[in-house]
C-alpha cells in the first residue's frame, strides 16, 4: 500500500471509518458483523484498506476529540487541527444513523475494493455525495467558511455564500465599508497549482484588489490559508482553450396541456 505525496492512498475511506468508529462506537462495527474493534481493525488490514491495525486506530483517535460523548479523548492535543475532515463528512452524511452510515461505508468498500458478499441499498443522492467527497473543492470551501476570520483582510467580516450563482466567485465578505469577492481553491499538499475559469478570471480583472483567490493548502494534514489579492495581475496565467463538448438536450414533442 502506497502513499500519494502526503495523502494516504485510502484517505477517504479511512476518514469515513474513523468517523464511524468515533461517532457510533461499537454499534458501527456490529453493522459489519464484529463484536470487537480489534477484529474490525484486522478486517481492514486483511482487505488492504489499511497497512496496519494501528493505522485504523489512529484514524479513530483523530476523530475522537470531536465526539466527546464516546468516552475517549483521542488526539485532544491537536485541538481543531483536523476538524475540516469531520466538517466534510458532517456536511454529506452527518444526518445518517448508524445503519445508514455503515451502509455508506459498505458501498464505498464494494465499489472501490471489489469486496464480495457486501449487500448495500444506497439512494441515488448518496452516490452523488460520494463524488463530492473525493474533490478538494467542497472540503476547502467548508474550511474557509469556518475559519475565514483567520485571514486579516476578512477578520470580523460578514460572509455571504455565492456559490449557487456561478458568477466567478464563491463568497462575498463585507468588512466595515469594504467588500471582497473570495474564490476558494483547495490544494492537497503544501504547494501546487490551480486553475481559474474564464468567469473567475474576468471577475478578477474587474474587481482587482477586491478579488481574492484564497488557497487552502495542505488539506491532507493541517490546512493553512494563502490569500492572493488581484490574482489576474499578480500571478502569471496561460490561456488554454478547450474544445467544447457537444450539448445534447431532449425537447418535449407536444405541449403538456
Amino acid at each position: 500500500m502506497t502513499k500519494n505525496g502526503s495523502k494516504h492512498q485510502n484517505y477517504e475511506i479511512l476518514n469515513l471509518i474513523g468517523y464511524g468508529l468515533s461517532k457510533f462506537n461499537d454499534d458501527f462495527i456490529k453493522e459489519f458483523g464484529f463484536t470487537t474493534k480489534t477484529a474490525f481493525y484486522e478486517y481492514c488490514v486483511l482487505n488492504q484498506i489499511a497497512e496496519t491495525v494501528g493505522t485504523v486506530k489512529n484514524r479513530m483517535d483523530l476523530f475522537d476529540h470531536f465526539f466527546p460523548n464516546n468516552g475517549r479523548k483521542g488526539w485532544w492535543q491537536k485541538g481543531n487541527a483536523y476538524i475540516h475532515r469531520k466538517l466534510l463528512i458532517d456536511s454529506l452524511f452527518g444526518n445518517e444513523q448508524v445503519k445508514g452510515y455503515a451502509n455508506i461505508v459498505k458501498m464505498y468498500l464494494k465499489d472501490n475494493f471489489n469486496m464480495t458478499g457486501i449487500i448495500v441499498e444506497a439512494k441515488p443522492i448518496v452516490k452523488s455525495m460520494f463524488k463530492k467527497l473525493q474533490k478538494t473543492g467542497l472540503e476547502a470551501e467548508l474550511y474557509f467558511m469556518n475559519n475565514y476570520n483567520e485571514i486579516d483582510s476578512f477578520k470580523d467580516g460578514f460572509l455571504e455564500d455565492a456559490r449557487l450563482f456561478g458568477d466567478g466567485y464563491d463568497f462575498q465578505i463585507t468588512v466595515n465599508q469594504s467588500t471582497y469577492l473570495a474564490e476558494v481553491k483547495g490544494i492537497r499538499k503544501k504547494k501546487g497549482k490551480f486553475r481559474m475559469t474564464e468567469k473567475e478570471y474576468k471577475k478578477a480583472l474587474e474587481y482587482k484588489n477586491d478579488y481574492v483567490i484564497t488557497l487552502v493548502l495542505n488539506l491532507n494534514d493541517t490546512p493553512t490559508f494563502l490569500p492572493i489579492e488581484n490574482p489576474a495581475n499578480n500571478l502569471k496565467f496561460e490561456e488554454v482553450r478547450r474544445k467544447s463538448k457537444e450539448i445534447i438536450e431532449y425537447h418535449l414533442v407536444k405541449d403538456i396541456c
